[in-house]
């Protein structure tokens, strides 16, 4: 009990940089070296350095974050569980807002793994429809 109540400390601390826009100190202090992200089922980024990159690209079509605020949290084991609501405005998606799930297992007091679930309104995507 005592290990699940320091993992969902640091999994708050990483959340606070998180949403302070801290994403760079957040990764050099939180995720291990070989750190596996991934999002939804696709393949995930292997290494804080490509990750971080990934992550930079990402926030480079932000043009506007309204808010990121973090719902609800958990642990279990060696996983925490992070529920978000994201309202922002991309360069090439337009407005978006959504919730994701983000799960993440530590090992040494370290992300060793993250996965990002979520869904997102779509109705800014246009279905050609040839039947």
């Amino acid at each position: 009990m005592a290990d699940e109540k320091r993992l969902l400390a640091l999994d708050r601390e990483l959340n606070l940089l998180v949403m302070d826009g801290r994403m760079s100190e957040a990764f050099d202090r939180f995720y291990c070296d070989d750190v596996s992200i991934g999002e939804n089922d696709k393949a995930p980024t292997i290494g804080k350095a490509a990750n971080l990159a990934r992550e930079r690209a990402f926030l480079k079509q932000v043009e506007r974050f309204n808010s990121a605020k973090v719902l609800a949290s958990g642990v279990g084991g060696q996983t925490t569980f992070s529920k978000w609501y994201l309202d922002l405005a991309h360069r090439e998606l337009g407005h978006l807002t959504f919730t994701q799930i983000a799960v993440r297992t530590w090992a040494r007091d370290r992300v060793a793994e993250e996965v990002f679930f979520y869904g997102m309104k779509t109705d800014f995507v246009t279905h050609k429809n040839d039947g």
